[in-house]
């Protein structure tokens, strides 16, 4: 008889514990983190906090500062952005705009990690060298004020340059900007 109690025991907790894994798979597809859905959508395989990408590419993947369909862009961590950002680049408009697409960055129908479809990033770094984005932002309907920092761009290639690329963003190489 006890060992009846303890199956059935065992049994309640298993169904419960595979509702529950149930209603947190239905809850994740309707709420997404920029990194897994980068991941995802670049095939970039890394993992972990959005601004830890750019380090963890170095020797995985090539590193720049040029835009192209395909790489993402890494946000640099800040007060506002604890974990950084991830943005995979979906068009070059031109020298100074692309189009990304990415998920969790603006309040959308009055909730977050909503998936955002070419969205404008424009260039805002002093020495147009990617180094700083402003984002289209959905509520405002209009590009953002803020200036973000960025690292720079992770191409889905394999790595063909050492963490001194010279095509990477300054501020990335670990130099400081005055801005």
């Amino acid at each position: 008889m006890r060992n009846w109690i303890r199956a059935l025991t065992c049994s309640m907790m298993l169904v419960s514990l595979s509702l529950g894994a149930t209603a947190a798979n239905a809850q994740s597809t309707q709420y997404w983190q920029c990194a897994p859905f980068a991941r995802m959508f670049s095939g970039i395989q890394l993992f972990g906090a959005a601004a830890s990408w750019w380090n963890q590419a170095i020797g995985k993947y090539a590193q720049g500062a040029t835009p192209k369909p395909g790489a993402v862009l890494v946000f640099k961590a800040i007060g506002s952005m604890r974990s950084g950002h991830v943005a995979t680049v979906s068009q070059v408009i031109s020298e100074r705009i692309i189009k990304v697409t990415h998920a969790n960055w603006s309040i959308i129908h009055g909730h977050r990690g909503q998936i955002e479809r070419d969205v404008t990033v424009v260039d805002a770094s002093p020495n147009n060298d990617w180094s700083r984005v402003k984002v289209w932002y959905a509520s405002l309907k209009d590009i953002g004020q803020t200036a973000y920092p960025v690292y720079g761009f992770i191409y889905g290639g394999k790595a063909k340059a050492s963490a001194g690329d010279s095509d990477a963003p300054a501020a990335a190489k670990g130099v400081i900007t005055a801005n």
